[in-house]
């Protein structure tokens, strides 16, 4: 057991490292404190991989040369503080896939909103290019498990702070930092700032021949950036911003409706108008993914057609239907206020708004202004809505309870009117009274395809 390899946790990260690890020629042993998924204990089971679940066997675990670490298990787990205590390496999905990759090169993107409409539509335009780019991390498959069965030229990887947490050479060709905004503080002592520099660790192994992608626009980012002293590393990478505030020498930038890209040549303008993704939110994220595309010498022709055609991602302000003149829209990915925040900035006309779930200590009075301006009713979907409701009560005339998909469907259709939208944009998690996140949106399109 001079080379034990040992993964923690059997989900998607964990499978995709074990069948990376074993072709590396590694003992490999993964321990899941739950059970394994059917498809996920058949892989291991077909690979001649040694597995364990329901359990967590320290004798065995503690032997590792190394271990990784799926993003999933917090850092207070008891098996987590043991192997520290060991002071065993431990490591994440993305280090081990990078170690691995060979030549090939890497965009990652990370952000607390926004990142993976980012990730779809940087693949998105660099299939339309012609490039051979896999697409992996939190969407696809992962990116071990890529790297292990389908080797590919080009990564685009979208990366959680969790997976950045354990990197130690991971190096991203072009690293897109979207927005910081407060979230998974559970996971970071409850501290903003740890979970702020957890971000910036997309850049840290950087040198200066990659690209570090931001938004100038953030506060948040710009308050850390190039602050050694807050980030605990130099930024060496070239910079370059993306920005709907300012013109900017570098990067991008949006003025009187067109998006002008700059990573060292001009690019001709584009219309914000002639964007497949609206909104305001949507617009950093194009630009962003376009900076990426430049940096690989992508053709302006490409980048504009593949921005024209992409269609949006399911369950991120997705169109369901109109019914009898009134829009449904599901952004059951919004699990944050922040997230619910960019949808209703979008929003041009009045919005009956399906709001709540798991409440992550959410502060609705961000959205008090936008809830004044354009929301006509607002639909509580959750089982404890007291918080909504404290928010809103005072506000909106109509906050209205409901138990489930069908109820919320119907009761914001009675308080919309023709030329309405009904925008499900939770704010919250979904696990109350849905599976996931997915599982709130299936429910919510079929609801509404039954009215």
């Amino acid at each position: 057991m001079d080379k034990l390899f040992v993964i923690l946790g059997g989900g998607e990260s964990g499978v995709g490292a074990a069948l990376l690890a074993k072709k590396q020629g590694y003992d490999v042993f993964v321990s899941d404190g739950s059970s394994l998924k059917n498809e996920y204990r058949t892989e291991l089971q077909e690979a001649g991989i040694a597995f364990e679940e329901g359990m967590h066997t320290d004798k065995k675990i503690l032997q590792a040369v190394e271990v990784m670490k799926s993003p999933g298990i917090p850092e207070k787990a008891p098996i987590v503080k043991k192997i520290r205590d060991k002071g065993i390496p431990v490591i994440s999905e993305v280090e081990l896939a990078y170690r691995y990759k060979g030549n090939s090169r890497i965009i990652a993107i990370t952000g607390s909103n926004g990142k993976t409409t980012t990730t779809a539509l940087t693949w998105h335009i660099c299939r339309e290019a012609g490039l051979d780019a896999a697409l992996v991390g939190n969407i696809g498959d992962s990116f071990a498990k890529q790297v292990a069965l389908d080797p590919r030229p080009l990564y685009v990887v979208e990366v959680s702070s969790f997976q950045l947490d354990d990197i130690v050479t991971f190096r991203p060709d072009v690293a897109i930092l979207t927005n910081i905004t407060e979230d998974h503080l559970d996971r970071y002592d409850y501290k903003f700032e740890n979970y702020i520099r957890s971000k910036f660790r997309i850049t840290m192994n950087q040198q200066a021949d990659d690209y570090f992608i931001y938004c100038a626009d953030d506060e948040t980012t710009m308050s850390y950036l190039n602050r050694p002293d807050k980030i605990g590393f130099n930024i060496h990478a070239n910079q370059l911003p993306i920005s709907m505030k300012k013109e900017l020498p570098n990067g991008a930038f949006i003025k009187d409706g067109d998006m002008y890209v700059r990573t060292g040549q001009d690019f001709t303008s584009m219309s914000v108008f002639d964007f497949a993704l609206k909104g305001k939110h949507n617009h950093y994220n194009t630009m962003a993914a376009c900076v990426a595309a430049t940096t690989l010498d992508i053709r302006k022709e490409k980048i504009r057609d593949a921005v024209q055609n992409f269609q949006a991602l399911e369950h991120r302000m997705e169109h369901v239907a109109t019914v009898r003149g009134v829009e449904f829209i599901n952004d059951s990915k919004a699990t944050n206020v922040n997230s619910t925040w960019y949808a209703l900035e979008s929003m041009t006309k009045p919005t009956v708004l399906v709001l709540g779930g798991v409440d992550k200590g959410n502060d609705y009075s961000l959205l008090a202004d936008l809830v004044k301006e354009k929301v006509r009713a607002i639909i509580c979907l959750g089982k404890d809505n007291q918080k909504i409701h404290e928010a809103f009560d005072g506000i909106v005339s109509n906050v209205v309870d409901t138990a489930g998909a069908i109820e919320a469907v119907q009761a914001a259709f009675h308080y919309a009117s023709k030329g309405d939208v009904v925008l499900l944009s939770p704010a919250c998690a979904s696990f109350d009274l849905f599976k996931n996140y997915e599982d709130r949106g299936n429910q919510f399109k079929k609801a509404v395809r039954e009215l």
